[in-house]
């Protein structure tokens, strides 16, 4: 279940509480006991683990690479002799 972070827009104080997606959010402060509750935003976390990102990370179904290689020219220009 995720946690919600509440403030009271009346008291100021800030707490958390553990909620079901389907609870209604809280709109009296236990403090104070007036309706100045908001939720409070704050950024989620995330926990980056292993040793990162390779290009094999991705690959396309059939096991082409999605970008083509530069070829490289081996034919020489002439200079019109």
């Amino acid at each position: 279940m995720p946690v919600y972070t509440y403030r009271c827009d009346n008291c100021g104080i800030q707490f958390e509480k553990q909620q079901s997606f389907t609870d209604n959010p809280l709109k009296t402060c236990p403090e104070c006991r007036k309706k100045a509750l908001k939720k409070v935003i704050t950024p989620t976390k995330v926990i980056f683990k292993g040793s990162g990102f390779y290009a094999t990370d991705h690959k396309s179904p059939s096991g082409a690479s999605t970008t083509a290689p530069a070829k490289k020219s081996s034919e020489s220009t002439s200079s019109g002799e």
